[in-house]
């Protein structure tokens, strides 16, 4: 009863200014990433899932997971799939209207940040039209941004963070990236990733999560390398005055011993995990790395009665082949078929998001141990009578030792690999 009074009081103050008015009627609690970060830091030692909401269905299911398991949630689509040029029909516009809509639908209470993963930065031509767009994001309900320029060169990549922060409410969850996720090649170092804080604090800006590529690689995982946490640790070290939490990305691929010795080991509270769930939505067999199985053919394994119906999956692969598709394109099956997915029979649609919400909750409870963390952030809410909570940390460096002079002058002398080029998204 104590949760459901300070829930009542939390979705008085605790929903920020572009969701009371998109959703000026509604129970769902949905609040800025700010407060998914400080839940699992007042737990300690705890992660929450960044769950990539690439269909309606998977939404669905992460929602009541994280209901089950009492635990803060973000909802999140990354710029590939939800941008401009998607292949997700879920995208930046309207992923708002659809968790709103399924937390009403389900009584969800707990804590829910919606966050624009990956706004992707290539180069500095891309600057001035994200300056109109990223605002748009926040006009259709995001609630938190990862800024990613990490494509870029590092003074490029920092001044183009610092630009497109003014863009940023003050109260919205940020994200920073240093190194593109690309495996094990081109890792991230201290050096690096205290050269992007630093400047960042600066000039006032002070993210909630900076992403790394710490080993690990978006999709389908194939190597045992996968996230290194050692390395990690040894880089939120290095922060650790600046306060800035962890977002692991491409979490498919690596166990749960290895995740939660990330939550446990690092200063993660973020774990974004995609490709795993669209499979496990669909109905295919999955190991506990989050990969999917394939037979002695090569082939993904449909487990009988689970996901998606029987024809529409066969459906579904001959599109694949039709569009000479590898298993690591399934990914852009996503818009040609979310509305046929949906015009599915409800049972059909119940038990693909049933499918998710079992591994979520799994991952919530024995892996990232998220379990009850929706109190503190609830409590952070109360705490700060507002649904700002402002900073972790103040500003410490010296604005005038990070003009852009310097910081191509510091760039300079950072000794780094940055891997080999390609395409990275997601």
């Amino acid at each position: 009863m104590a949760y459901i009074a300070d829930f009542e009081k939390a979705l008085e103050i605790g929903r920020p200014p572009n969701i009371t008015t998109l959703f000026p009627h509604s129970r769902a609690l949905i609040v800025s990433g700010k407060v998914i970060d400080r839940a699992m830091m007042a737990k300690g030692g705890a992660m929450t899932i960044a769950a990539n909401g690439r269909s309606n269905v998977v939404i669905r299911g992460a929602l009541k997971a994280a209901q089950r398991a009492r635990s803060a949630i973000i909802i999140e689509i990354a710029r590939s799939e939800g941008g401009a040029n998607a292949y997700c029909a879920v995208n930046y516009w309207n992923i708002a209207r659809q968790v709103d809509a399924l937390c009403n639908e389900m009584g969800i209470t707990v804590p829910v940040a919606i966050h624009a993963d990956h706004y992707g930065i290539k180069n500095t031509a891309d600057i001035a039209p994200a300056s109109v767009e990223i605002p748009s994001l926040f006009d259709a309900g995001i609630t938190s941004i990862a800024i990613d320029a990490s494509h870029m060169p590092d003074d490029d990549n920092l001044l183009a963070s610092i630009e497109l922060a003014k863009y940023v409410p003050s109260w919205a969850g940020f994200e920073t990236e240093v190194g593109e996720i690309k495996g094990t090649q081109g890792l991230s170092s201290s050096e690096e990733a205290l050269f992007l804080i630093r400047g960042l604090n600066a000039h006032n800006i002070f993210p909630d999560w900076i992403a790394l590529n710490n080993g690990t690689t978006h999709g389908i995982e194939a190597s045992a390398q996968g996230i290194q946490v050692e390395l990690t640790a040894e880089i939120h070290d290095a922060l650790a005055k600046y306060a800035v939490s962890g977002a692991q990305h491409g979490t498919s691929g690596n166990n749960s011993d290895r995740l939660r010795e990330i939550a446990s080991k690092t200063q993660s509270t973020k774990a974004n995990v995609a490709t795993a769930l669209q499979m496990i939505s669909w109905g295919l067999a999955v190991n506990d790395y989050g990969n999917a199985a394939l037979d002695a053919e090569g082939e993904f394994i449909k487990v009988p009665g689970e996901g998606v119906g029987e024809e529409l999956w066969q459906d579904i692969q001959q599109y694949a082949e039709t569009q000479g598709w590898k298993k690591g394109d399934y990914k852009k099956l996503n818009l040609p078929f979310e509305n046929k997915i949906m015009g599915q029979p409800r049972a059909i649609r119940e038990r693909m998001a049933r499918r998710v919400e079992d591994f979520v909750y799994t991952l919530l409870v024995e892996v990232f141990n998220a379990a009850d963390t929706a109190r503190y952030g609830v409590e952070a809410l109360l705490d700060a009578g507002s649904y700002d909570l402002g900073p972790k940390i103040g500003r410490i460096e010296p604005v005038e030792e990070w003009s852009e002079p310097e910081i191509r002058r510091r760039a300079a002398a950072l000794d780094t690999d940055k891997g080999p080029e390609g395409d990275f998204d997601d």
